[in-house]
């Protein structure tokens, strides 16, 4: 009995660890035109267009014939998810950690930003496909010379690559309500208007505030707010936070800090 023996048949096929075949010949179906096929649905009609059955009308076979290579749903949301990942950049030839993980938080977004519907695929445990780990594995090269414990690195790629599928997701949404043709300063310069009208200062004195500044003011003919500014906001609030957790003196054995 090999080491491969103990391997989970989900880890198998997520790892595509051969299979012999039970009749010694090639099969007519494999696991990869199985996911290609449902990535490519999901590009075009979105994650909720992608069951078993479409898949394999798609491919001409049963929908048997599918779970012979995915041993269920949620399976096939896996391996889609891992093969739509694709690998990671290669690391910015750099050793600042904070330049490293903008750029492999950056590179994480434009992915998600090509296929929106890899944000919406459930989180069933911790990454265990191989390009998910090669993305695991880029960002801990990146926090390597920090100091940072395992528990608080683990922790920090956790955070940031929460936030980049929140912030991208969100991003598609609000993208999809806006009236055609209208941009991002244009679709919050009208909703601050609507709102003023109800925020009123004796109730939302702080509100009422943020929508009188200039940060909604109408924006010139043709401007429009860059997405990206309002990503690289939000994760440079994170970075901050890790660099102040990076700059703090390591606690003796037995203290908390």
């Amino acid at each position: 009995m090999t080491s491969e023996d103990f391997v989970p048949a989900a880890l198998r096929r997520l790892w595509r660890m051969s299979e012999p075949s039970r009749l010694g010949r090639r099969p007519a179906l494999d696991i990869d035109q199985v996911v290609t096929t449902a990535v490519d649905i999901a590009d075009r009609d979105g994650l909720a267009g992608v069951t078993l059955p479409k898949v394999a009308q798609v491919l001409g076979f049963t929908g048997m014939s599918l779970y012979r290579h995915v041993g269920s749903k949620d399976e096939l949301l896996a391996l889609m998810a891992d093969f739509a990942l694709g690998p990671p950049p290669e690391r910015p030839a750099t050793d600042d950690w904070r330049e490293g993980l903008r750029a492999w938080a950056f590179a994480q977004r434009a992915v998600f930003q090509r296929r929106p519907w890899l944000t919406h695929v459930p989180t069933s445990g911790p990454p265990a496909g191989p390009h998910r780990i090669a993305w695991m594995e880029a960002a801990l090269a990146v926090l390597a010379g920090t100091g940072l414990d395992w528990a608080h690195k683990v922790g920090v790629l956790s955070l940031i690559g929460g936030y980049v599928a929140q912030a991208t997701r969100q991003e598609h949404e609000l993208t999809q309500g806006r009236e055609e043709g209208q941009g991002q300063a244009d679709a919050e310069h009208a909703w601050a208007m609507a709102l003023a009208r109800l925020v009123t200062p004796d109730r939302f004195p702080e509100t009422a505030n943020l929508f009188a500044s200039t940060m909604f003011a109408a924006p010139p003919p043709g401007a429009d707010v860059a997405v990206d500014a309002d990503f690289a906001l939000g994760l440079d609030l994170i970075l901050d936070g890790v660099a102040a957790r990076i700059a703090r003196p390591t606690a003796p054995p037995g203290r908390v800090v």
